[in-house]
Parts: structure tokens; sequence; C-alpha cells
């Protein structure tokens, strides 16, 4: 352990904008929006305005799983909110999702439309919506429930937590990576143990939970965030990669993980979605929001 700093908190914490870091553009103590700027309409119901962050992605992929399901009112519009620039802070999708943060649903089926905001509360909402991809016995459902929301918990510490400060922070804090680096090593435990005894989260049928938990977990075994797998050996949790490999070789998964991706492999990037057939037709563009996920 490295020498205390010498650091002493304030008395009074004081906001200073120009205090380093890779979001100091974009990271403020204040809500609401910074600017007038409605949100596009598409022509379906169901309209999301996201990036593909693992929160982001949560939801392209279980749009795309009602689809190739066959729920044709699940069709959608994804239009792309460019985080590094702060669009997330425009006057309307703040009245989308008043935290700011992606992603952000609005459901135009209803009258007066919808609003849905948190990609969990998202995902259950979809689910029920169309009456899928959450286990129809008690058992099942439960478990389904227990591991959505431990995701949504557990997740900021390997987010905002550990990939903050091993990979964004202006500079490296031991105590801060070894305390989250702890953390999320305990987290992929808990995942390993569960899948030695389980196909998917919620036991043999494949639902919403293992939907919120691949991006962000599935993403960290293979290395696709934070370029920490070998610091966390993340190869020894046999049972979390197994589990990662079963998921990313769905159809509808690799699909959804292309939707509002600026990106990486051209070939992997849809900036919007408004009907199956631009996974065919994409185009690209010079928008190269960061990866991190802010949502």
């Amino acid at each position: 352990m490295s020498e205390d700093s010498g650091y002493t908190p304030p008395k009074v914490w004081k906001w200073d904008s120009q205090s380093g870091g890779k979001f100091t553009n974009i990271n403020r103590p204040i809500a609401g929006p910074t600017h007038e700027h409605p949100l596009p309409v598409g022509d379906h119901p169901l309209q999301l305005h996201s990036l593909a962050t693992p929160n982001g992605v949560k939801v392209t992929i279980l749009l795309e799983e009602l689809l190739a399901m066959g729920f044709t009112d699940a069709e959608y519009d994804a239009f792309l909110v460019n985080i590094s620039e702060g669009q997330q802070f425009g006057s309307g999708f703040v009245d989308a999702n008043p935290n700011s943060k992606i992603p952000a649903l609005v459901d135009r089926s209803t009258a007066p439309p919808t609003r849905v905001f948190e990609s969990g509360a998202i995902l259950l909402y979809l689910a029920e919506k169309f009456d899928a991809f959450v286990p129809k016995d008690h058992k099942g459902r439960t478990e389904c429930m227990n591991w959505l929301f431990w995701q949504m918990g557990s997740a900021p510490y390997l987010g905002g937590g550990f990939g903050h400060f091993y990979a964004y922070a202006p500079f490296k804090i031991e105590y801060a990576i070894d305390r989250f680096a702890m953390e999320v090593k305990r987290q992929l435990d808990v995942l390993d143990r569960h899948l030695a005894e389980n196909t998917y989260m919620a036991g043999e049928e494949y639902s919403i939970a293992d939907m919120a938990i691949w991006p962000w977990y599935g993403a960290l075994v293979t290395n696709k965030v934070y370029e920490a797998a070998e610091f966390l050996q993340t190869h020894t949790y046999e049972h979390v990669n197994r589990w990662e490999q079963l998921i990313a070789q769905r159809d509808a998964v690799k699909r959804g993980r292309m939707v509002n991706r600026a990106w990486g492999d051209p070939a992997g990037q849809l900036l919007e979605r408004h009907d199956a057939s631009d996974f065919e037709l994409r185009t690209q563009d010079k928008l190269n929001p960061a990866e991190e996920d802010l949502a």
C-alpha cells in the first residue's frame, strides 16, 4: 500500500469543473437540461434513445430477442445518444429520463406516451408487455428477479468503481483499485458458483436476468471493457466463461450488440436502427463516443 497522499477533505465540498479525468467536460453535480433539443421520433411505437454501452446493450438485446420470437409489435427505432458530447442533457432526453443516463425508452403505443428509464426497469417493462423472457413458475420468476436486481446493485462497483479507477481516472490510486478489484472478483465468484449449477441465471431458462448481466460481466471476462482480464485473471472463472460463450452465440445478441455502437470494428456498428434491414444497409460516420459506461 502506498503512503498517505496527505489529502484531507474540506469541510464543505466545492465543484471544480476542471478537476481532470476523461469525462470532466460532461460531469457535473446538478441535474436538468443544459440545452433545448427535442427527441427525434421514428415510425414505431417503441422509441429507444441510447448508446451501446453495457446498459444500452441490455435493451437492444431484449428487443432483438423479442423480434426473433415473432413479436412484431416489438419493432423499434433506436436513436444514438452521444454522451461524450452531452446529448443526454438535451431537454427532450431529460424529459424521458430526468437522471440523464442512457438508455431511455418512450412507448408511444400508450396515451399519453409512457417513459421508461433505468435499464432494469426497461427490461422488466418490455418483458411484462410481451409476456416473455421471465419464467412463469414461481421459483424461476423469483430467481430471475433476484439476479436482475443483483446486477443493478452490483454493476456500479464494476463500472463506476473498478472501471473508473483502473482505466479512466487521471492518476492511479492504489487503495481505490485494490478495493474495487477485490469486490469485482468477489462478484465474479458469486456468478461462477451459481453458474456451476445452472445453465442460465434463472436456472435452465434464458431470461432478462442473463440479458442484464451478460453485457457487463461477459464483456469483462472477454476483455472487451477496461482491458483488465489479465489483471483480474478472469479466465479462472470457468462457468462464467462457459455462460458468456453460450449467450454470445445467439443471433439476437449479435444484432443487439451492434445497435447504437459507434466505435470498434465498423462491421459491428449500427449507429441507428429503424428496421431489420438496417443491419444490411448500415452506414458509418465519424462519431466515436467513449466506451466508458456513464449510463
